[in-house]
């Protein structure tokens, strides 16, 4: 791989004699990752049933290698939702930020939703998860792993973060900036990347990190936590955008993330230091975090775990405005025939669709919103019929007709490409959650001998 000659000078400098180590780590294939969803299944359960030779990643309690030979998202367990595949660097913001259930979350830079969907699983169900990016169209596939990911107390944003401040002012227990980037990490994953990074450069998505982070340091609550990422080595961009953060809110500080966390099974082997003295920034630096190519299996990261002071202050309010209207007896029926609590005061209709909503969000008018809480389902002209998104939400347990197709067969595959699949005698009438190996991928219309296929056309198997 010929490296951009500016890069190459940059890196010799900073690295000197860790160098020649390092160029050598772009003569290696890239490592293929990927990481289970534990909504869904355990790593354990998933280890007995994977297709594919994966191997551990030593940091990641649900992460693994597997042969980048291998094909996982042509598989159906993919569309079950089961595992995301993710460069194993790119595993670790998430993985470091300490959510717990009930926090109030943010990923402000969210598509395509590999670290909003761990973000999520960590939340287990509780609290709620604001997953933002300002682009459109990469917030459609945001939109859609967080569903496919059976992700029910979400919601989906399209915004500049400085928009979003006048809504979420110190409202965040938890946030993660994993900031747009020169992509310097990237470059032996993606050698495309040099060219964008040859017209643009460091200087141009600096200005953006130190806009974005300013942004999100307005909207943690004191006492919280915030996490910024990059995959980039540049020091402007990492310890450069961190030190001007601290020189613009000094209740903010940079705490080791690794402490503590260390335990059986988990290895912080050839993790790096930040290296205050390359933007003669404060020693406090020196806890910001390095993944260096030529020192783990994987492309790099930069990350660094801040915590804000606690401060008494009025805490603002935040309830959940809602439009209500009347559920159907239909959709009122099918609701109780799940076997999952649906608090139906949280239920809000638009448009005759329903929606779950969580608890304490504040009014979210005026934003440009893909998606609030659950889509339950449509109510129509005497039925109801059921979301997509509810299918990849529920457990197998959780809704009594169930059709279950092997994960080897051909069947599986049929009703993800939306064809029709021979009905058997014992496919009851009505709705079915069509399965695999137990995992749901959506639904069916059971009607005598009709098989009406309800998965979803937009995500189909192509």
């Amino acid at each position: 791989m010929i490296l951009p000659k500016l890069f190459e000078s940059r890196m010799r400098e900073l690295l000197q004699d860790e160098y020649n180590e390092f160029e050598l780590s772009y003569e290696q294939k890239h490592n293929s990752g990927l990481r289970v969803n534990t909504l869904k299944i355990t790593p354990e359960e998933f280890e007995k049933i994977c297709p594919y030779l994966i191997k551990r990643i030593p940091w990641i309690e649900n992460g693994y290698y597997y042969d980048g030979k291998d094909q996982p998202a042509r598989h159906p367990y993919y569309f079950a939702g089961l595992y995301y595949i993710q460069e194993p660097s790119a595993m670790t913001p998430a993985n470091l930020l300490p959510v717990k259930p009930g926090d109030k979350v943010l990923d402000l830079c969210a598509a395509p939703g590999g670290k909003s969907t761990e973000l999520a699983a960590k939340l287990k169900g509780e609290g709620v998860l604001v997953a933002n990016d300002i682009s459109n169209s990469r917030a459609k596939a945001l939109l859609k792993n967080i569903e496919l990911f059976g992700v029910h107390n979400a919601i989906v944003v399209s915004e500049a973060p400085s928009k979003l401040v006048n809504y979420f002012e110190g409202y965040f227990d938890k946030i993660l900036v994993d900031a747009p980037c020169s992509g310097e990490g990237m470059f032996r994953k993606s050698p495309s990347i040099m060219k964008n990074w040859e017209q643009y450069g460091v200087d141009y998505y600096n200005k953006l990190q130190k806009e974005i982070i300013l942004s999100a340091a307005k909207m943690l609550k004191p006492g919280g936590s915030m996490l910024y990422s990059t995959c980039t080595f540049s020091p402007e961009e990492n310890e450069g955008t961190i030190a001007y953060l601290l020189e613009n809110y000094p209740e903010f500080h940079v705490v080791n993330p690794l402490e503590g966390r260390e335990k059986d099974g988990v290895s912080y082997d050839g993790f790096s230091f930040g290296r205050p003295e390359w933007v003669n920034g404060p020693e406090e630096l020196k806890n910001c975090i390095r993944l260096w190519p030529h020192k783990i299996n994987g492309e790099g990261h930069f990350i660094t775990l801040l915590q804000k002071d606690m401060v008494n202050t009025n805490t603002t309010s935040f309830s959940t405005n809602q439009s209500k209207g009347s559920l159907s007896g239909e959709a009122l029926t099918f609701i109780d025939s799940l076997g999952i609590p649906v608090n139906l005061s949280n239920i809000e209709i638009r448009e005759d669709r329903l929606y779950l909503m969580p608890n304490e969000i504040p009014s979210l008018k005026g934003l440009r919103i893909m998606r609030q809480g659950l889509f339950l389902g449509e109510m129509k002209k005497n039925r109801f019929e059921p979301s997509q998104a509810l299918a990849c939400a529920l457990k197998r347990e959780d809704y009594k007709q169930i059709i279950d197709f092997n994960g080897n067969e051909t069947d599986a595959i049929r009703y993800l490409k939306c064809e029709s699949i021979p009905v058997e005698d014992d496919y009851q009438d009505g709705w079915n959650l069509v399965c695999v190996d137990g995992y749901p991928l959506g639904w069916a219309k059971v009607a005598g001998s009709s098989f009406k296929n309800k998965y979803l056309p937009g995500w189909r198997w192509m």
